[in-house]
């Protein structure tokens, strides 16, 4: 038996945006347009009333913006957010991730990345482009540093420890399998056991913590990965 496609809400003020998606989306067996919004307060209601795996989630929209629909609608941990937008701004990028998006996507993207997105995602995983990543990076290098927290650190195996400086650095699974020598599998969880036991929702999260705490200097990273 196949499994459930992945179920997707569209939320964006334009009429033919969400067609152009739904078009893009509608080809792939493995996913599905299960409703759409054309407003924030649309998107909240349409995400507690559908319970879609994923919202791609425009930023500005009349009345409730995006960002703010985004806060609401991560509330649900079996929702996970997408934000598109057409303005490449740090603003947006850094406004969304704090809002609780696992995925930042400019709408110039070609239909393959959509599609790729959704899938990442959908799995659980968090979505930056590599330049993406590198902003974060610097951004956070820039703020003053908060005080390493050895409390959770010290909650972490070395294994999960050194599994984290890897997801810090942008590696996917496959990769920090490679470099650990270890089994993809084993990596996905430590990955999972690693997010569980510092509170954090996704690789998002645990990038900007890594280097908060100092775990990761800025500089280390390679910057050539996206995490997911």
């Amino acid at each position: 038996m196949s499994p459930a496609p992945v179920r997707v809400l569209l939320a964006d003020d334009q009429d033919l945006v969400r067609a152009g998606f739904r078009m893009i989306l509608g080809t792939e067996d493995d996913l599905e347009v299960v409703g759409e919004a054309a407003d924030g307060d649309q998107a909240v209601a349409a995400a507690r009333a559908l319970r879609p795996d994923v919202v791609l989630m425009d930023v500005q929209m009349p009345g409730t913006d995006g960002l703010a629909a985004t806060r609401q609608v991560v509330q649900d941990p079996g929702c996970a957010v997408i934000v598109l937008t057409t303005f490449d701004r740090d603003d947006y990028l850094f406004a969304a991730l704090e809002a609780g998006a696992s995925g930042f996507l400019l709408k110039n993207a070609v239909p393959e990345d959509l599609v790729a997105a959704v899938r990442v995602v959908a799995r659980g995983e968090a979505l930056l482009a590599p330049a993406v990543t590198r902003r974060v990076i610097e951004r956070f290098a820039g703020r003053p540093g908060r005080a390493a927290r050895p409390d959770l650190h010290e909650r972490l195996t070395e294994r999960e420890r050194e599994v984290l400086v890897h997801v810090a650095r942008g590696c996917t699974n496959a990769e920090i399998a490679a470099l650990l020598v270890l089994g993809e599998a084993t990596v996905k969880t430590h990955v999972s056991r690693l997010l569980t036991k510092l509170g954090l929702r996704d690789r998002v999260q645990a990038v900007v913590f890594a280097y908060e705490t100092g775990l990761v200097a800025p500089g280390a990273a390679d910057g050539g990965h996206p995490p997911g």
